[in-house]
């Protein structure tokens, strides 16, 4: 037996239930894993809620690194004592666990386990945003919301290393120095702020290529208003709630925008996709390029307190569960 966080029922935090699970061998084409570190992400929150839905029981957690210690028939991409980590599917909640060997990859011995499981989801979905869904490329100016989370600090080094100008969107002055030291050149604290009068000074009137936005409800139709022409609103979460419906009408008299909802199991749907984007991201953080910034930790067990965090908007950077 081991332990795993349990959802009986959605709800907040509260439903998040510590319990002794029986892991059993892997089946074929799985390998079991015993964990090491296991990262914190919001569609664990939507998970939780129910508003992204999943068959009851459930174990959360999309992200995680460890070692193998079982192989099932016909596993070729791993073997037992590699060092893994993946990013979904859900499951990671857990001390040890089971999961299709085609969803691991191996660690170089330069990344520790922390840090993988602050990277994986996070660092991947940075990938599809600035080499996939949009290309960034030396010279553009772009705007990153939540620019002081886990997936906005990543964003923020990783695009100024292409040569990128960021705008990026914190919420106090604290986070603004955080941002600011990760990449950002331009943090806007919204509050005191306006962000699309700033897009608008910052690039002289000429306005942005795209727009990663992980926020959703708060800032999704005035981040339309900082795009140029033709640009692209890459719209990857919904921190602040579900967007309202828009008609595609909007985005014509906007300018003949783009926008695109991605998922990044979409994006890594095949092997080879999944290991370029490890190995891109693996590059980047083993150059120095993109320094991960683990704001948080908290015991497996305590995730609750660590979902109540994340909610608030009280963490920075990336958190990470230790079992």
């Amino acid at each position: 037996m081991s332990g795993a966080i349990r959802l009986h029922e959605t709800g907040g935090p509260e439903v998040l239930r510590w319990e002794e699970v029986e892991v059993g061998a892997p089946g074929p084409g799985e390998a079991r894993i015993r964990q090491h570190a296991v990262g914190l992400n919001y569609i664990d929150v939507y998970h939780r809620m129910g508003i992204y839905p999943q068959p009851l029981p459930f174990t959360p957690g999309s992200e995680g690194a460890g070692v193998v210690d079982a192989v099932g028939d016909g596993v070729t991409e791993v073997q037992v004592g590699d060092r893994v980590a993946y990013a979904g599917p859900a499951g990671g909640y857990a001390e040890v666990r089971l999961i299709p060997a085609a969803q691991l990859v191996k660690l170089p011995e330069t990344i520790d386990f922390e840090t993988a499981a602050a990277i994986m989801l996070q660092g991947m979905t940075v990938h599809m945003l600035i080499r996939r869904i949009h290309e960034l490329k030396a010279g553009e100016t772009i705007l990153v919301h939540a620019a002081a989370g886990g997936v906005g600090l990543i964003l923020c080094q990783w695009a100024a290393s292409l040569g990128a100008t960021v705008i990026g969107t914190v919420s106090t002055e604290a986070k603004a120095a955080l941002a600011r030291a990760h990449g950002c050149h331009h943090p806007v604290i919204t509050g005191e702020a306006d962000f699309v009068a700033e897009v608008e000074r910052i690039t002289g009137g000429k306005k942005l290529p795209v727009v990663y936005d992980s926020v959703g409800k708060d800032t999704f139709l005035r981040s339309l208003d900082c795009l140029a022409p033709r640009g692209m609103m890459a719209s990857f979460g919904q921190a602040s709630g579900p967007i309202d419906p828009i008609s595609p009408t909007l985005l014509a008299q906007k300018g003949s925008l783009f926008l695109t909802r991605p998922t990044l199991f979409h994006y890594n749907a095949t092997r080879p996709e999944l290991e370029r984007a490890a190995a891109e991201l693996f590059d980047v953080v083993k150059s120095g390029k993109v320094k991960v910034e683990i704001g948080q930790r908290f015991a497996l067990r305590d995730v609750a307190e660590a979902h109540r965090a994340l909610e608030s908007r009280k963490t920075t950077g990336s958190t990470v569960l230790l079992p």
